[in-house]
């Protein structure tokens, strides 16, 4: 197993080189740049979703430089001074070729140096982490409850298929997973949290002003008010995939031989439900833990912070790119790719805990 996991990380190394390689290359096509948008602010025409920073380092430093002047290549900078664009050039290090900054970039990453936000005066760590508490809690908490009602609600459907309990939730799933998470944040913001109906939820942040001030079951039980509504909204669809996976997986293992031979040698049903079946069944479920994890993270909050004003890395996300801050754009993008690929690893492992039949000594990576 020790050859497996060296294999696996140092494999992860040419995986990183490539995913970085290619959203750079990306990037150096897509149109705008950060240095489109400072020219925009000074203009006036900046219209962005985050155009509230534009009293950041760049924009700041150098509105008092515009003059008149012609000859920019970037769209806007007409009736700039030449020499402002290109100090803005030069201050975003666009000034060196691609290949010597991506370069520059990778030599960083590996020490993990992100540098800092082209518009937020601050280190790409140090937003990082201030957003992780909301991206956590969301991700964290979505997952553990989805799993903990999801296996059992699918365990359940497989062993009573085709009976009435197992068509009606089946509905109920389908209903579920049919309606878009953000427009059912909407409905329950609109019911609880002091839209036309009751107040009962807060609507802004993970935990109140004096949260502070709060001994510590009263902090636990501030924390979970705020989290309420975001995970219920989140948690909707969340169900289905797992639910319907677990049922199929555990309905072709009961299907097997072995299980029939259990039953002979007079097992109870219970007892080949969790002492064989459930093994070999949960397999399938454990694969996708990471996806389901990570995803968690990011592809299904951005709405959801956004409507209950919940400052994560979503949203951070979002606005990065958007502001075009690369420096937030591929640090997050190394973390997080790095983290999937570690957690990848992991799940690997787990296959041995559930199932210590599986060798991936004796396989190839």
């Amino acid at each position: 197993m020790g050859a497996y996991i060296f294999r696996r990380i140092l494999l992860m190394f040419p995986t990183i080189f490539g995913i970085m390689l290619i959203s750079f290359a990306i990037v150096q096509f897509a149109p705008g740049g950060p240095v489109d948008k400072v020219v925009a602010q000074i203009r006036g025409t900046d219209v962005a979703a985050t155009a509230r920073v534009s009293g950041g380092t760049a924009s700041g430093d150098f509105a008092g430089s515009a003059q008149g002047g012609e000859g920019s290549t970037y769209r806007g900078a007409q009736g700039l001074d030449p020499e402002f664009i290109a100090e803005l050039e030069k201050q975003f290090g666009f000034d060196k070729p691609p290949i010597e900054r991506f370069g520059l970039m990778l030599g960083n990453y590996l020490t993990f140096d992100f540098g800092e936000s082209y518009f937020r005066d601050r280190g790409v760590l140090e937003l990082i982490a201030d957003k992780l508490p909301v991206s956590i809690s969301l991700g964290l908490w979505m997952t553990l409850i989805s799993y903990t009602i999801s296996i059992p609600l699918g365990i359940r459907k497989a062993v009573k298929d085709g009976s009435s309990f197992d068509i009606w939730t089946s509905g109920v799933i389908i209903v579920a997973y049919a309606i878009p998470g953000f427009l059912f944040a909407v409905l329950l913001m609109v019911l609880f949290a002091g839209g036309s109906f009751w107040n009962i939820f807060p609507l802004t942040g993970l935990t109140s002003d004096n949260f502070d001030q709060l001994n510590w079951y009263q902090k636990i039980g501030d924390y979970f008010w705020h989290l309420t509504l975001p995970l219920i909204a989140l948690s909707l669809s969340a169900f289905a995939t797992t639910t319907l996976l677990t049922k199929n997986s555990f309905l072709e293992e009961i299907r097997k031989q072995y299980v029939m031979t259990a039953r002979m040698k007079g097992l109870s049903e219970r007892e080949v439900l969790y002492g064989h079946i459930f093994r070999n069944a949960m397999l399938i479920i454990i694969a996708g833990f990471p996806g389901a994890f990570i995803s968690a993270f990011f592809t299904g909050s951005l709405l959801i912070e956004t409507i209950f004003n919940l400052d994560g890395l979503g949203l951070l996300g979002f606005e990065s790119v958007i502001d075009r801050d690369y420096p937030i754009v591929f640090g997050t993008l190394y973390i997080f790719s790095l983290l999937g690929l570690f957690v990848s690893l992991i799940s690997d492992l787990t296959y041995t805990a559930v199932d210590p039949r599986i060798d991936f000594e004796s396989r190839e990576v």
